[in-house]
């Protein structure tokens, strides 16, 4: 089966898929998206699962012979095909390192969706992700487990097997932002997990954006981004989540996101529901550095009194990085207030990717270990903060004894005084 799958990438295999007529296979791909691939290989040093394993059926140029090796019907489904797919972090690298322009994503996300029709992700997962949507039950029981974390009823490797940070916050700050959102300049996106496991980035976001003047509003009604649910393959849901955080979000303000994976979910509903409201919708997301950056001498005129300069390291999520093109104006953020460290990386993986480091914790923890060498050596004496700008980079991090921080928090603690 292997060999069936490689010889899709051959060239002779190459040019039959491009002269055949563009039509729909088992998994729902358009051979225009497939032949966009020339299976160059750029890729390969960029695939964190290529790189811990070494494997070519697990790596974009491989999964992308299987892709069309399934949909003209000379490979089935099997377990190793399913493996190919089940196995992508998902991160996109490969899209920033490939001259074709190969929609990676796009490709993976609707094989996981027609894979889906015949074998359904895991029972545990869409229990976990259905109850996303009930943001209320979410936060009551979050303050449940985290009342049983320091009950020490819940091993903290039980919370980490499940992707949980071993100290859940009971109860969380409020958001003091504008009711009515007719009148906000800015709407500041909370979400779902986050807003549960991280609000306190949440108040720091809202009073850096309010100390530049801005009147800020918190959507209601509208948490869950659909973001895992994509991942997953499980489209109707996610755009069921889609619509509802549109009607959460009127008016025409920009849409501030302080989690990278959701700021890409959100970018990206355009293609998700496909309607001109959607692709609107899209162009006014924004990541939050990149908000705050475009007002960073407001920022700089707040500043508390200047002391000992931190060191941080940076560390570009996957898909602030490779999707949202973003990680730019984090530099332009942090730099007035902290000394930066760039990690000679080129925005390799940490191995989070949204549920990734639960379903395959093995692979997972290689790619985490090959990110921790090269944060190590950047700075060797450990004291460090790295700044992480999604909740799912930074605990898988934490997890491993990393201390991360939010960027807004960093600059909230020198612009505001925060501790």
């Amino acid at each position: 089966m292997t060999d069936r799958v490689a010889s899709a990438a051959s060239p002779k295999g190459r040019a039959s898929v491009a002269m055949s007529t563009v039509r729909l296979g088992p998994l729902n791909l358009d051979d225009d998206l497939l032949v966009a691939c020339v299976s160059c290989g750029l890729c390969l040093p960029h695939c964190p699962t290529y790189r811990a394993t070494g494997e070519e059926l697990l790596s974009p140029r491989g999964r992308i012979a299987a892709m069309r090796a399934v949909d003209e019907r000379t490979v089935a489904i099997d377990d190793t095909v399913r493996s190919a797919f089940d196995t992508c972090v998902m991160c996109r690298g490969c899209e920033t390192a490939c001259p074709s322009g190969v929609k990676f994503g796009q490709l993976m996300e609707t094989t996981r969706a027609a894979m889906t029709l015949t074998a359904p992700p895991p029972r545990l997962l869409r229990l976990g992700l259905g109850a996303l949507r009930f943001h209320r039950t979410l936060l009551f029981a979050s303050s449940v487990l985290g009342v049983g974390q320091r009950l020490r009823l819940i091993p903290r490797s039980v919370s980490w097997r499940f992707g949980a940070p071993s100290q859940v916050p009971i109860r969380r700050p409020p958001l003091l932002g504008l009711v009515n959102a007719h009148t906000a300049d800015a709407y500041l996106f909370t979400g779902c997990v986050m807003d549960a496991w991280q609000r306190d980035v949440h108040v720091d976001a809202l009073a850096l954006m309010q100390a530049t003047g801005a009147c800020v509003a918190i959507p209601e009604g509208g948490g869950c981004c659909g973001a895992l649910h994509v991942h997953s393959g499980l489209t109707d849901q996610a755009q069921a989540l889609a619509h509802q955080v549109m009607s959460a979000c009127p008016g025409e303000a920009p849409i501030v996101v302080d989690s990278a994976g959701c700021g890409a979910a959100l970018q990206d509903y355009g293609h998700l529901l496909g309607t001109p409201a959607a692709h609107q919708f899209s162009k006014r997301v924004v990541d939050v550095s990149s908000w705050l950056a475009d007002r960073i001498e407001l920022l700089i005129q707040h500043q508390s009194t200047p002391g000992t300069r931190e060191t941080v390291v940076i560390q570009d999520p996957c898909h602030l990085r490779h999707v949202q093109r973003a990680q730019a104006p984090v530099r332009v953020l942090l730099s007035p207030f902290v000394d930066v460290i760039e990690l000679p990386d080129d925005g390799r993986c940490c191995g989070a990717g949204g549920a990734f480091s639960v379903l395959q914790p093995e692979l997972a923890t290689s790619i985490r270990d090959a990110k921790l060498e090269v944060i190590r050596k950047a700075a060797p004496t450990g004291n460090t903060i790295v700044a992480s700008g999604n909740p799912g980079c930074s605990m898988w991090l934490a997890q491993a004894g990393i201390h991360t921080e939010h960027p807004v928090s960093i600059v909230a603690r020198h612009v505001l005084g925060r501790s």
